[in-house]
């Protein structure tokens, strides 16, 4: 999705930050899943909750990049 032709570096480079961040933001949501299912942090002894948590935040870690840079690659033919 590039109608306006060429990226120039600092858009590659801003693309490449957000990327980055949405792997991070997708680790810390697994860690507080986690966090939620193995602690007692809302309740004793551990919440199953946590384990939706966990596996929403490791599809975000995994499927989010690859959904980002296939909106953002160039169609073939240019």
């Amino acid at each position: 999705m590039n109608p306006g032709g060429p990226v120039d570096e600092a858009t590659w480079r801003n693309r490449f930050i957000i990327i980055n961040i949405t792997r991070i933001a997708g680790t810390i949501v697994v860690l507080f899943g986690l966090f939620v299912w193995q602690t007692d942090f809302i309740r004793e002894g551990g919440s199953v909750l946590g384990f939706p948590i966990a596996l929403f935040g490791l599809a975000a870690s995994f499927g989010g990049p690859l959904m980002l840079a296939r909106r953002w690659r160039t169609p073939p033919g240019e």
